[in-house]
């Protein structure tokens, strides 16, 4: 038996759902893939799946197989990458994750040109807006945005995340910006569920500031509170990397200019320096300098 062929036609049954569409992915014949799935379970010893006319689901045994599968078939194709890049290319699969907001208005298009630097490399880039395990999800590098870094982690900084109060011009011909932050209170502001949902923080001349805010409409992810601010809902507070564009373009109008959202770091997170593959190196430097502490964002 082809093992590796055998845990690739279970991965892809697993992904498509069914053996049709996995056979149809494959381009194998429905038999095909039947016979290297039981050849699979006849080799490991257990059964893989639980069949019926309508759909598949993993026995505890094909749970614990499956992430094991996914692993063999990186390792090999990183191999074949190897063989055929030259030594000292950074070479192989690496996955990343990062907020969906960041992700789409920013870190796509940097992974697009580092990619295109280096066609041995392989990324995986998956946008989640919660924190992830990075050993028990096998991620490579995350992009984590805070100013409360967990200690325990390996971490980079790559960038600084700015923030600016903003809103639609016709929300502030229905209601004038304030013009003191404790004005604020007479708004509705539209806030993040983790991230200062009450409690809005500032800085002006050097002195910290805060002010309590309230509003009808909070949301996990920021790209939401901006499509709410652009439609007229009220006052949102941003971060640049989203914003700018809106702001220049005039859809979109800063609120209190002179008062700044407390600034936040931009890290590149990873679990082992000491097994960093040439890979992940890369890709941290190249981050690191595509970004810097002045991104593109805030100097257009």
């Amino acid at each position: 038996m082809d093992r590796l062929t055998a845990m690739r036609v279970f991965v892809t049954v697993v992904d498509c759902g069914s053996q049709s569409a996995a056979a149809d992915r494959l381009d194998l014949s429905r038999p095909v893939v039947s016979r290297y799935l039981a050849e699979l379970e006849d080799w490991a010893g257990a059964r893989l799946m639980h069949r019926t006319t309508r759909r598949l689901s993993l026995t505890p045994a094909g749970q614990e197989t499956l992430p094991r599968c996914r692993q063999m078939l990186a390792l090999s194709d990183e191999l074949r990458t190897a063989l055929t890049a030259p030594d000292d290319a950074p070479r192989g699969l690496l996955r990343v994750t990062a907020s969906t907001s960041f992700g789409q208005a920013q870190l796509a298009a940097a992974l697009s040109v580092f990619a295109a630097r280096h066609p041995a490399v392989t990324v995986d880039m998956q946008l989640l807006d919660r924190t992830v395990n990075l050993v028990e999800e096998r991620i490579d590098l995350a992009i984590r945005i805070t100013n409360d870094l967990d200690p325990n982690l390996i971490a980079r900084p790559i960038s600084i995340c700015r923030s600016v109060l903003c809103a639609s011009p016709d929300y502030l011909r229905r209601h004038p910006a304030p013009a003191r932050l404790d004005g604020l209170a007479q708004h509705n502001c539209l806030t993040h569920i983790y991230a200062g949902k009450s409690l809005w923080q500032f800085e002006h001349d050097g002195e910290p500031q805060s002010v309590a805010v309230s509003g009808n409409l909070s949301a996990n992810e920021v790209t939401s509170l901006m499509a709410a601010a652009l439609a007229g809902a009220g006052i949102a507070q941003l971060p640049t990397y989203l914003a700018a564009a809106e702001i220049r373009s005039g859809r979109l109008v800063a609120v209190l200019p002179t008062h700044r959202p407390r600034d936040m770091r931009i890290y590149a997170v990873y679990a082992s320096r000491r097994l960093m593959s040439a890979a992940l190196r890369a890709l941290v430097d190249f981050l690191a300098d595509y970004f810097s502490d002045a991104p593109a964002w805030d100097r257009q």
